[in-house]
């Protein structure tokens, strides 16, 4: 099997993930601030994987800081996770983040020494949950598979390390 086996497809959405935040909150009696608009823009400009902390440092580092506040920034995010536009995981006791809306439904191997997330799809694991779900009639509305491990780069690491009987 290829990394392509793996791949994760496009999807379309018919809104920018701004506009569906700002239906989402107008749908709350809510308004979209400056700092919100800030936050939803500097999320979606790229996608990966973050918690609250680094996002704060990169806004921080963009100086945007002094914009969304870092009680701004957990309610923002717990809006974005309502909202459908973000997925919340919990790792190692952290919060991590990615896109949810316009990104495909996918799953995730999770390295527990460098605490990477490598993403992949896989039509066999669908089917199993759909043929487990019908076995039960259960009515699937998603799933969240992350396998522990450790990577291909830390398992060379850790390899390469020599213990100190080694070099006796």
């Amino acid at each position: 099997m290829s990394d392509d086996d793996f791949a994760l497809s496009d999807v379309e959405v018919s809104l920018q993930p701004l506009e569906r935040f700002e239906e989402y909150l107008q749908s709350r009696g809510k308004r979209i601030t400056k700092q919100r608009r800030i936050l939803v823009e500097h999320v979606f400009r790229r996608h990966e994987h973050f918690d609250a902390d680094e996002l704060l440092d990169e806004l921080q580092q963009s100086r945007q800081d002094k914009l969304a506040s870092r009680a701004t920034v957990y309610r923002a995010l717990t809006e974005l996770v309502d909202a459908g536009l973000l997925r919340k995981m919990d790792l190692a006791g952290r919060a991590v983040y990615e896109h949810d809306y316009g990104y495909p439904q996918h799953d995730h191997l999770y390295c527990t020494h460098c605490h990477s997330l490598i993403e992949f799809h896989s039509d066999g694991l669908v089917k199993l949950r759909n043929e487990v779900a019908q076995g039960h009639q259960f009515r699937v509305t998603g799933h969240k598979f992350i396998v522990q491990g450790i990577c291909e780069a830390c398992q060379r690491s850790l390899r390469r390390q020599k213990r100190p009987l080694d070099l006796m």
